[in-house]
């Protein structure tokens, strides 16, 4: 069975938004929702970054495939991490990249792969990561999981596509304005 990791700040993820910390835990919902059909999540909080609390998890693997998927990621689907997770050449990794050049999401064959390599330019460092590990590195754009949520327009670009978690929360929004 894969082990998925969602790293997921708490209460203080995504106050870009402006939308509340009941937001950012729908879009969570959604993510674990999506990636509980197809394996054993693990959601990473606290212990001092993304990474490290990734880190944490992955500690605990054990062997064998691994998802990393970040919990903005409102629209992805079970079928999305599936291609995913397929997209990893064997003993490689597959890697998602944000339009602004961040990591939305890893695959990686084992967990001793992964590196605490998150923030501005992330996808460049996991690509470059991956070659000096002698580990193959596919470009995966799986539209659901490149178009994550980190203001409104990324929302109203994706809206059609959200999660039922994450549309009701916006629904409730709209009511209460």
């Amino acid at each position: 069975m894969v082990r998925i990791v969602v790293p997921f700040r708490g209460l203080g993820a995504k106050t870009r938004l402006g939308l509340g910390p009941e937001f950012a835990q729908a879009m969570l919902a959604d993510v674990v929702a999506a990636a509980g059909v197809v394996g054993e999540v693990r959601v990473a909080t606290g212990m001092g970054g993304q990474g490290a609390a990734v880190a944490f998890e992955l500690e605990h693997a054990g062997h064998g495939s691994v998802l990393i998927v970040n919990a903005d990621l409102p629209c992805v689907t079970p079928r999305d991490l599936l291609a995913l997770l397929g997209s990893a050449q064997p003993g490689g990794i597959a890697l998602v990249e944000a339009a602004d050049g961040t990591t939305n999401a890893l695959a990686l064959s084992e967990p001793g792969q992964f590196a605490d390599l998150y923030g501005p330019g992330s996808a460049a460092r996991f690509r470059r990561h991956a070659y000096e590990m002698g580990a193959g590195c596919v470009m995966a754009a799986i539209p659901n999981i490149v178009d994550d949520v980190d203001t409104v327009e990324d929302l109203g670009r994706v809206e059609s596509r959200l999660g039922r978690h994450t549309a009701t929360a916006l629904t409730s929004l709209r009511d209460v304005a």
